[in-house]
């Protein structure tokens, strides 16, 4: 297990690395310490004052992410660009932290105005309750982080080598199935830890989800953290809420479930906890070698660690043991949907939360501003936002829910789904992101339409590739004469009681192809299943051969998924 002490910072001397060729991690290490990017807005300010051609290198390409910025990309991806990363534009994109995808009407009516008047009428929300923003200026950027400071909310801290936007139920505190509302416990976090100086260099970014959802659905699964309720019995007998502690979990290249960690979590002590998981993080000087490794799952993956190691580590930290906590104490979930769509009733008696499912996580500005109209006419001017990039309105009374329902549809968004349009999960892709390898968003509008015309009642669902029934991850392949975009199929992903990474089956079809060869997989899946069997068993119990024939039409053989170019990460940059 790596040394835990706190190694004395080296000292920055960028005229003696000039003359030596640094590799990307070093580069940023260096980077971060002549920098807390924080510290440094005034310096934004001036590039806004100056124009775009001022903004210097390090800026643009590094220290804007501590501030949720990135440079746009042109429109054509990592296939555009040379080592890993396609070309960026005047332009920028922003991600805006939701802690637990808490909103109220007047901070989403704000932030549609700001869509409107900086953003071409465009935003996405992300997987992780944030909401991004595109074609800002640089001129824009300050009177955008302005505006936000003024309704409580920030950017700092949803991309860059920090904690990302803690993420949480976004039914907590309303639903009656809950543990315990977790809200509180994310908010503090992600108040007291986003933005903290003391954790603005982390080897590479660092993700947490907080959580009392039965469903988990915030997917402790696949964070850096992850705290879920449990109940026990303690020792004096008497009956206990506390939390359980994950840590390891992630997707990107290389995919890898959470550890859990054999510890009961008491919920005075679940702040700390996160905190000493961070801080263990931080210290570890090998995770900084390579960033396509720095993550804390690696301990696990690469240098040894265990859920015993981790659990001593914690305790050092904490200066005090925790009490043991076995695997079976958990409840956990079926396979089960997640994303709380539709009409839910809240604890409260006589209220109830509506779920709008919106397709991609893509918004326009005014659909913005009409949601938190819509808010404030329904309900109690509280929204929140999921990680799976849809919008729930909440405190609505039963008798309106209906109503609502239908003003949500005259809007563009969907309460009563297709399971296709329910699970479709779409990363920001070539459209605006520099790392991404095919467009997603139009590619997942019409795919699912596609679907639903192809197989209309069809009862499974799609999700994040590497964890969904069938993920479809972006490339390209030659065809005509040409390379045009293409998705390479994986099956089989679960989160729950039967978590694991979806398969990879070696096969690989154009864009335009796609269609088809779902609903060859789903008709086969639709003749052979067992009773009461569904996709994930189906996928479970038949072979890779079968199913690659499915998906093409006849026996075929199978191709390796292309390694993503050097530097590249999943599919967006930091999500």
């Amino acid at each position: 297990m790596s040394e835990l002490a706190t190694p004395p910072a080296p000292v920055a001397t960028p005229a003696a690395t000039a003359a030596v060729k640094e590799t990307k991690a070093q580069k940023a290490e260096r980077l971060k310490l002549l920098k807390n990017p924080w510290e440094g807005w005034d310096e934004v300010r001036q590039y806004a004052r100056e124009g775009r051609a001022a903004v210097l290198p390090e800026w643009a390409e590094f220290y804007f992410k501590w501030w949720g910025v990135y440079t746009q990309g042109d429109g054509v991806g990592v296939t555009g660009g040379k080592d890993g990363v396609g070309k960026a534009t005047e332009y920028f994109m922003m991600r805006i932290g939701l802690p637990n995808g808490l909103l109220t009407s007047h901070q989403l009516r704000a932030i549609g105005e700001l869509t409107r008047k900086y953003a071409r009428n465009l935003a996405d929300i992300t997987t992780r309750q944030n909401i991004q923003l595109h074609w800002l200026t640089i001129e824009a950027l300050p009177e955008v982080v302005d505006a936000l400071t003024k309704i409580g909310l920030t950017p700092k801290g949803a991309c860059g080598d920090v904690m990302r936007n803690v993420t949480g139920c976004p039914l907590a505190g309303i639903d009656g199935h809950e543990l315990v509302d977790a809200s509180p416990l994310a908010v503090e976090v992600a108040h007291k830890l986003t933005a903290n100086p003391e954790f603005y260099n982390l080897p590479r970014k660092f993700k947490v989800s907080v959580t009392g959802c039965p469903l988990w659905c915030s997917y402790p699964e696949i964070n850096d953290v992850a705290l879920t309720a449990t109940r026990r019995v303690n020792a004096a007998g008497v009956e206990e809420i506390g939390y359980t502690l994950r840590v390891g979990g992630g997707l990107s290249t290389e995919p890898h479930i959470a550890v859990r960690i054999p510890a009961f979590i008491p919920q005075d002590k679940a702040f700390e906890a996160v905190r000493a998981v961070i801080t263990i993080f931080r210290e570890q000087t090998e995770l900084r070698e390579n960033r396509t490794r720095a993550r804390i799952k690696y301990l696990f993956m690469r240098h040894g660690w265990t859920a015993e190691s981790m659990l001593e580590a914690v305790e050092a930290k904490l200066g005090y043991k925790l009490d043991p906590s076995r695997a079976g104490e958990d409840a956990v979930p079926d396979d089960v949907y997640r994303d709380h769509i539709g009409v839910t009733r809240q604890r409260a008696p006589g209220l109830s939360a509506v779920g709008a499912s919106v397709l991609g996580g893509r918004l326009s500005g005014d659909q913005l501003i009409q949601l938190a109209d819509l808010a404030e006419e329904y309900g109690s001017g509280e929204l929140r936002a999921t990680i799976m990039q849809n919008m729930i309105l909440v405190n609505v009374p039963n008798a309106r829910t209906t109503e609502l329902v239908h003003a949500l549809n005259r809007i563009g968004l969907q309460v009563d789904v297709s399971p296709f349009w329910r699970g479709a999960i779409a990363c920001t892709g070539t459209e605006f992101c520099k790392l991404a390898i095919a467009e997603t968003k139009a590619f997942s509008k019409w795919l699912t339409a596609e679907m639903e015309d192809r197989l209309p009642g069809f009862a499974n669902s799609c999700g994040q590739s590497w964890i969904a029934d069938i993920g479809l991850e972006g490339k390209k392949i030659k065809k005509d004469g040409k390379m045009v975009d293409a998705f390479y199929f994986c099956v089989g992903g679960a989160v729950g009681k039967y978590a694991g990474i979806a398969r990879q089956i070696g096969y690989r079809a154009a864009a335009e192809d796609c269609p088809e060869a779902v609903e060859r997989l789903l008709r086969g899946y639709l003749a052979a299943r067992g009773p009461g069997e569904d996709l994930r068993a189906y996928f479970a119990r038949t072979s890779d051969e079968t199913l690659r024939a499915q998906l093409a039409g006849a026996a075929i053989d199978p191709v390796e998924r292309d390694a993503p170019p050097v530097g590249a990460g999943r599919h967006a940059p930091g999500e």
